[in-house]
């Protein structure tokens, strides 16, 4: 198919690709990177956001395309593309962001000696400077470096995943032997990327490849080196678990097996110094089943991740951005933590960090571990900090015999591991700990305090849409709920036992589950609109999620805008739906939020003819969300905290400095103050948020 007709079959199709989508995400964060009004090393520090997003989209997202293309499947994408259109059309995307990627770092280059530091080459060093880093390769790197040839005597190497690697073409003049031959130098990962120089009140950062590169005679002694080329692969990573009904200590035995396998995936990309050796290139593209499509020629910085190691220097500290000193709930006022116990018994409250801390959470969990009243724990876990205080905590509550019980979603890509070995440690200390739940993910956000006060059991409850994770907390914007409220509380303990057991309850009162009924329930608010539209009643729908992908969703919301219910989307990343096309979606607005913390609250708000219907929690409208994965949102209930969540609505559509606006094409374009309009930031106004402010929260 040519360029020209799979742009024309995009174009026509309803709904917006996956994974083009998730690209032009990746464009926005970059935009950041961009803007010459944000301090330098937050540009930086979004710089390097992207490099970990590309890497992640590559390992997963283009890891999966292969998936159906090395193993024939069919597969049309969400454009009306097949399997092999598609990719072209997805890495043609790809180079172009990666081309305006390094020019962004050539933008950010220029500045680097104004801001007290510079990354430079060897050959830039002072005679002085040069020795220390010769002393640094000859005592620290040298001894870690293991060249491996490759050749008719050796067979070809494992090459690890996202490391950077030299292949060095050496060259003999042995008439019986092949004129050249090939030999890897990895550079091991627990290297720092940059070897650090002070020169007088500026950071000297020289990339380790550079060192090597400068040594590189001392690994080939007598032997011809007729080109030395730095690349870097990355390998398919998405695997899927075999569906086991036993979810026991074998099944964890099977993911650390395919954890493995990560090392051995397929090249999906491989990034390459300009004008390598057409020997080496030949060589591996052949080995990888690779072509020009999936090699990245690079004129800068290999793995701008590295940068991280500059905006974390101790130097900088004082140029670096922090973040603001979390203030109050309006329903949690200042003092109430130290008898949260107490005060959880008379109100509900709704969190909204970073805004507000997420200490209060943790602190009912330590509480909880030390209080001689409390009987039992019940927690969902899916991403931790290091050094997590909630792990602490609930080994604490174990050792004091308390009954903790933990499910670890050891399927939470990348945290795998770390959730195993946390899971092991609670398993020692006696807790009784599930890992996963047979073919779903539990990326529900659930706690449950069971505490015995007289002659009642009152059950603390804390649900919400992000992870229990103090460092995240501090980035991602994200709502929860804390209750002692009997029906959130029966809901929870049923969900429990869902999830821990084989109890299937009929419905639940406050709550909306997946994989039972999520997506039935929500297209079923979103016809009630759509009816009341019918029938002239007012309508309305404004929905805040990470995600939206899933079709029959989407199909709901075309009808329910042809009906005149005005819908305001407010999605972060991935948007499969394509808004304002004439006949299909011109009541459908989409916007995007992007900017200093990371939005991963999930929000929905129902207008139900002026009875507004509030729900939070951790699900996006995707397929995975609705089918393969255990998800909960909860209804908001009481008043004061349906009018704080239809407030943190409210403020996303107001914001005019961190807002996209996304066009019927599928691209993105900055929202601007309008004429008269003040700049609205709400990463900032939520600080200064009361709660009289939210009083008058209104949508429509």
């Amino acid at each position: 198919m040519s360029a020209i007709k799979a742009s024309e079959q995009i174009r026509k199709s309803n709904y917006i690709s996956r994974d083009l989508s998730w690209l032009r995400f990746n464009y926005r964060v970059l935009d950041l990177a961009r803007n010459p009004e944000t301090p330098i090393f937050e540009r930086l520090k979004f710089l390097a956001i992207t490099a970990s997003n590309l890497d992640e989209f590559f390992m997963i997202r283009v890891g999966s395309l292969y998936n159906y293309i090395d193993y024939g499947k069919e597969r049309i994408d969400y454009s009306g593309l097949r399997e092999q259109p598609f990719r072209k059309k997805l890495m043609d995307l790809a180079h172009r962001f990666v081309a305006d990627q390094c020019q962004a770092y050539d933008d950010l280059r220029r500045e680097f000696e104004n801001q007290g530091f510079n990354i430079c080459r060897v050959e830039d060093l002072t005679e002085n400077e040069q020795a220390k880093a010769d002393f640094y390769f000859r005592n620290t790197v040298y001894p870690l470096l293991t060249p491996m040839v490759y050749d008719s005597y050796h067979g070809f190497p494992l090459m690890m995943n996202q490391l950077l690697i030299f292949g060095v073409v050496t060259r003999t003049t042995e008439e019986t032997k092949q004129q050249s031959r090939i030999t890897f130098v990895q550079i091991p990962g627990n290297l720092t990327r940059f070897f650090e120089i002070s020169r007088k009140n500026k950071i000297i950062f020289v990339p380790i490849e550079d060192i090597i590169r400068w040594n590189m005679p001392k690994l080939f002694r007598n032997v011809e080196i007729d080109s030395v080329n730095l690349f870097r692969i990355t390998r398919n990573g998405d695997f899927t678990l075999e569906e086991s009904d036993d979810m026991d200590q074998d099944f964890v035995q099977e993911v650390k097996q395919k954890l493995k396998t990560r090392k051995k995936g397929r090249v999906v990309r491989m990034e390459v110094e300009r004008a390598p050796s057409s020997y080496m290139m030949k060589v591996l593209k052949e080995r990888w089943v690779i072509d020009n499509s999936n090699v990245f020629s690079i004129d800068r910085l290999l793995d701008l991740k590295g940068l991280w190691q500059i905006i974390k220097h101790p130097h900088f500290a004082n140029k670096v951005q922090r973040p603001m000193t979390p203030v109050p709930s309006p329903s949690l006022p200042a003092g109430a933590i130290d008898n949260i116990f107490e005060y959880l018994k008379e109100h509900d409250v709704l969190l909204h960090h970073p805004y507000n801390s997420m200490d209060p959470v943790v602190t009912l969990l330590e509480k909880a571990a030390e209080d001689p009243y409390v009987l039992g724990i019940k927690q969902t876990i899916y991403r931790l900090a290091d050094n997590s205080r909630i792990t602490a905590a609930l080994l604490k509550a174990a050792e004091n015999g308390k009954h903790v019980s933990a499910l670890f979603e050891v399927k939470a890509r990348f945290d795998e591991e770390r959730n195993i070995k946390e899971g092991e440690r609670l398993e020692k200390a006696g807790c009784f700990v599930i890992y996963g739940i047979s073919k779903y993910k539990t990326h529900t956000k659930m706690m449950m305090i069971i505490r015995k006060e007289g002659e009642k059991v009152t059950r603390y409850v804390h649900i919400g849409s992000g992870n229990y994770n103090e460092q995240t907390s501090r980035m991602y914007t994200d709502i929860s709920l804390l209750t002692t409220d009997d029906v959130y509380a029966h809901d929870v303990s049923e969900f429990f036992n869902v999830i821990t057991g084989h109890s299937y309850p009929e419905s639940y009162e406050y709550l909306i589950t997946a994989p039972k009924d999520m997506r039935q329930q929500l297209i079923k608010l979103i016809r009630q609109e759509t009816h009341n539209a019918e029938m002239g009643l007012p309508a309305g729908i404004v929905i805040k999620i990470n995600s939206l992908e899933d079709k029959e969703v989407m199909d709901e919301f075309y009808t329910a805008s042809q009906a005149g219910v005005k819908i305001k989307l407010i999605v972060r990343g991935i948007c499969c739906l394509r808004p304002g096309r004439e006949g299909l979606s011109e009541n459908i607005q989409v916007s995007s939020i992007v900017g200093e913390y990371l939005e991963h609250a999930r929000i929905f708000y129902f207008h139900n003819n002026g009875d507004p219907l509030v729900l939070g929690g951790s699900a996006d409208i995707m397929v995975r969300s609705f089918e393969r994965r255990i998800e909960a949102l909860f209804y908001i209930v009481h008043e004061d905290l349906k009018r704080q969540a239809i407030h943190i609505l409210r403020y996303n559509l107001m914001d005019n400095q961190n807002c996209y606006i996304m066009r019927e094409d599928g691209s993105y374009i900055k929202r601007q103050p309008t004429e008269g309009e003040a700049p609205f930031n709400m990463h900032r106004e939520f600080y200064h948020l009361t709660s009289e402010m939210t009083e008058d929260a209104c949508l429509f």
